[in-house]
């Protein structure tokens, strides 16, 4: 495990605003799939960042997320449904079009 991770998880209080890396640790996610809970609008960062500012989250709205079980499922599912997607389109684009003869 990543020490920062492994220091991060032991902390009594979390602060009040948690990174994307530090919000995936305490979901128990990985830090590149936040971006994807983010697209599917079932993680809302705090305030206006810029597209491609850093995105900070509530950690008191993590607290309630961590313990819902439909939303954990639900967030698992979309993870799911991205790679679905993402992996049909290269396929899609690797096969070779059939030419009518």
């Amino acid at each position: 495990m990543n020490p920062q991770r492994e220091q991060f998880l032991k902390l009594t209080t979390a602060p009040a605003r948690l990174s994307a890396e530090e919000t995936a640790w305490y979901l128990g996610f990985s830090p590149h799939e936040i971006p994807m809970l983010v697209a599917k609008g079932l993680l809302k960062p705090l305030g206006h960042p810029a597209a491609s500012g850093t995105k900070y989250f509530a950690a008191t709205t993590l607290e309630e997320l961590r313990g819902d079980v439909k939303w954990l499922a639900r967030a698992s599912d979309a993870i799911v449904e991205y790679w679905k997607f993402k992996n049909a389109r290269k396929a899609d684009a690797g096969a070779k079009p059939l030419v009518a003869a």
